[in-house]
């Protein structure tokens, strides 16, 4: 980051204020923020939300080192701390006002903090990480939580293919590498205006995390067969997974929020996909889920989940969750599983998926759901599955994702089998 001249700080200053009273998930803020103020470019508003971001990502440590929780001392801090700036360059009384003693704090408290300050996670989140992936496992993880999150394309294979888009982008001087893992994923180096491009618009390309691909890639879906995308949202795997299926068969978007199903018409008319029947229900319980009893292929359950595997990009939702919020999403996930499972014939198979780090969101409600139907549902080896295609995770029967050790948002996936 470059120094910002004070009226870039101070409108930096302003969003954070606002983003830090968790009243609403922080892209909304910032995006309500630039629409109220115009004047911000495209080139401002990018500096803005990565200050702000890294402010949300390292609010502990900074509010630690910095001795205030007050807004422009974390900004002050952040763009000291974490982007390696001497606050003199900002060019703003307030700051060289605070320039030294940022810097001494800094120096003084840093040995004083404990491995949850460092990390800026809550006490509750670092207990469960610490015990789930010990000590090291856990710093590991933790520390990794604190980067700006990659930004990653999937390539429509109904439009496109991968080494097309990545010689159009190379032509252009945008600089993009394949993804590891993801067969049709790509990433790049900067965002460079994607929206406005001619590749997005035509539905050459769609964001979405490697991960997220990869979740939607162990579906398997296939020409001609029967799918349900059983929590839709705003539709990313779900146009993976009609790509997938060749434009072929028919894919069931299912979902209880008509505002993210509005959300996916769009990129659905971009994607050429025909294939795709967006559905509200009221709930995993909805009437019109259940004349599909028995009849479907492959059901993905991309569980509503505390999403903390996406803290590089949704830092705010771990000051916005309590430990008791666990346990009741852990409920309605298995309720989910439950009620989605029924829609799957013999032999057809169920993903159920999270973007979550805890075992209680993951490996547990699918023993809690093989324990309550024994005989019905066999494990299959995600592991296995996803090395058909190509895919080289050792993770074992399951499918884990986290960012430390795979550079994608941390997702976990289990692959059932109807029996």
């Amino acid at each position: 980051m470059e120094a910002l001249n004070p009226k870039l700080f101070d409108a930096a200053v302003t969003a954070t204020t606002e983003i830090l009273k968790f009243t609403s998930p922080s892209d909304s803020i910032l995006s309500n923020y630039f629409k109220t103020n115009r004047e911000l470019g495209g080139r401002e508003r990018p500096v803005i939300a990565d200050l702000a971001y890294a402010v949300i990502r390292n609010k502990t440590y900074l509010e630690k080192t910095s001795g205030s929780e007050d807004a422009l001392m974390l900004c002050l801090a952040a763009l000291n701390k974490i982007f390696g700036l001497s606050l003199k360059s900002i060019k703003s009384k307030v700051a060289a006002k605070w320039h030294k003693d940022i810097q001494r704090l800094g120096d003084e408290r840093s040995g004083e903090l404990s491995t949850q300050e460092r990390y800026s996670l809550p006490d509750w989140l670092w207990r469960r990480i610490e015990t789930q992936y010990g000590t090291d496992g856990g710093a590991s993880l933790a520390q990794s939580l604190l980067r700006k999150a990659p930004f990653d394309l999937r390539v429509n294979l109904v439009r496109s293919s991968r080494d097309k888009v990545l010689a159009a982008l190379a032509a252009e001087g945008i600089e993009a590498t394949p993804t590891s893992l993801s067969p049709h994923g790509i990433r790049l180096k900067d965002n460079f205006g994607l929206q406005k491009h001619r590749l997005f618009l035509d539905g050459h390309i769609e964001v979405q995390d490697e991960g997220s691909q990869i979740l939607a890639q162990l579906v398997g879906a296939k020409r001609g067969q029967m799918v349900v995308d059983f929590c839709a949202g705003a539709g990313g795997k779900t146009l993976a997974l009609g790509a997938m299926m060749s434009n072929s068969g028919r894919l069931y978007a299912f979902d209880v929020s008509a505002k993210r199903l509005d959300r996916l018409k769009p990129r659905l008319k971009r994607s050429g996909l025909s294939n795709v029947h967006p559905q509200l229900i009221g709930s995993e319980t909805d009437p019109r889920i259940h004349r599909l009893t028995g009849k479907i292929d492959r059901v993905l359950i991309d569980a509503p989940c505390s999403g903390l595997g996406t803290l590089r990009r949704n830092p705010d939702m771990k000051w916005r969750q309590e430990e008791k919020d666990i346990a009741s999403m852990s409920d309605k996930q298995f309720r989910i599983l439950s009620s989605a499972s029924k829609l799957v014939k013999p032999g057809g198979l169920i993903v159920y998926g999270t973007c979550s780090l805890l075992r209680d969101e993951n490996e547990s409600v699918i023993e809690r759901f093989m324990e309550d139907r024994p005989g019905k549902f066999e494990l299959v080896n995600a592991t296995e599955t996803l090395a058909i295609d190509g895919i080289d995770l050792e993770s074992g029967p399951y499918l884990r994702l986290l960012p430390n050790i795979h550079g994608c948002d941390g997702f976990f996936a289990a692959v059932l089998k109807a029996l």
